[in-house]
Formats: C-alpha cells, sequence, structure tokens
C-alpha cells in the first residue's frame, strides 16, 4: 500500500512538472521593435521628463534621448504599445515630437530652461 502511494505521489508530482515546462515553453518571446523620433527639449531636466513619460509597464524596454541630437532611440513591445501612442505620451509630458504637437497646456507646465522655440504648425 505504501509502495502504491509513494508512485502515485511521483507520478502527480512529475505529471505537475512536465506541465509547467510544457507552459514556459509556449510563451511568446517578445519581438522587441527600436525606433527613433524627434523630440525638441533643451536640457538635462527635459531628457530625465521626456524618458519618464516612458514607463515599462506601458510597453518599453529602454529609451535614450540626446540632448544635442535631439533624437530619442526607443525600444519597446509593438504587442503593447504603438509608435503612434510613445509620440502622444512624449507629447502629453510637454514636448513636441516630429509627429505629435504638444497641448499648449502641457507645454505651458514646463519649467522656464525647458521651454525650447516651437514651430507653427
Amino acid at each position: 500500500m505504501k509502495t502504491k502511494t509513494i508512485m502515485i505521489t511521483l507520478l502527480a508530482c512529475l505529471l505537475g512538472f512536465s506541465t509547467t515546462f510544457a507552459q514556459s515553453n509556449d510563451k511568446k518571446e517578445i519581438d522587441w521593435k527600436t525606433d527613433t523620433l524627434k523630440v525638441f527639449g533643451k536640457c538635462n531636466m527635459c531628457k530625465e521628463t521626456i524618458e519618464s513619460a516612458l514607463k515599462k509597464k506601458d510597453g518599453i524596454k529602454s529609451k535614450n534621448w540626446n540632448m544635442n541630437t535631439k533624437l530619442l532611440v526607443v525600444t519597446y513591445n509593438p504587442d503593447v504599445i504603438t509608435l503612434d501612442a510613445i509620440h502622444h505620451k512624449v507629447a502629453n509630458a510637454g514636448y513636441d515630437t516630429d509627429k505629435v504637437k504638444a497641448p499648449d497646456n502641457a507645454y505651458d507646465k514646463l519649467d522656464n530652461c525647458c521651454k525650447y522655440q516651437r514651430t507653427e504648425n
């Protein structure tokens, strides 16, 4: 009787392990995408605000805005967030991108050192 109980327990553990292993192998590999967009700003405080607008929980793997080139390089999960949504997140933080103009009220909230020359569009 003890042998039968031990065998059933071992079989149950083995079955549970194989199911867990199969499920972990079924997880989809993330196909990260990297894009570059122009984001207008002036200083290191701008860099912090622009990069902070893009969160890992929103599908962002990495982000880096270069103050000199005004280019933001962002790596993201296109199954979670679109490039258009990234433009809008940055614009809502107060910074115009090459595709989306920041709302005036968001731009107006920027510190004076962060206020860049805006183009009329």
